[in-house]
């Protein structure tokens, strides 16, 4: 069973109906199931991280980008403390926690599912 410990207001400084990443929204909710906590986006799907990032920059394009996508926000989208926007290099602005760029997963299709987690060793579920 999931349990969602706190909803961030992300999500409420967006557009009314701005979806992003695949229909994914840049709401970010904390959740936990079982013994784990992570988060996750405001569909409840888990959100990733990637170790070939850097701080405040995505290495996730073209094909990955396609198995990965980036969790996407507007522009000047205001977000809650320790979450931030980086620059993409299309121009678009994708959510980051703590500067780790935030992704989905293209083969997690329920929420809860962790199934990117530990992918190639370079793919963790993203962590408060």
């Amino acid at each position: 069973m999931i349990k969602f410990t706190s909803l961030l207001t992300a999500a409420a400084l967006l557009t009314a109906g701005a979806a992003f990443a695949d229909g994914h929204t840049s709401m970010v909710l904390t959740g936990k199931v079982g013994d784990q906590t992570y988060l996750m986006d405001g569909h409840k799907m888990t959100l990733y991280t990637f170790d070939k990032d850097t701080r405040d920059t995505s290495n996730c394009y073209a094909d990955c980008a396609v198995k990965w996508p980036p969790l996407l926000a507007e522009a000047g989208a205001k977000l809650p403390k320790k979450y931030s926007l980086i620059k993409r290099k299309d121009g678009s602005q994708q959510v980051a926690y703590k500067g780790q760029p935030l992704y989905l997963w293209f083969k997690d299709t329920q929420p809860g599912e962790m199934t990117g987690d530990g992918v190639k060793g370079v793919w963790h579920t993203a962590r408060p």
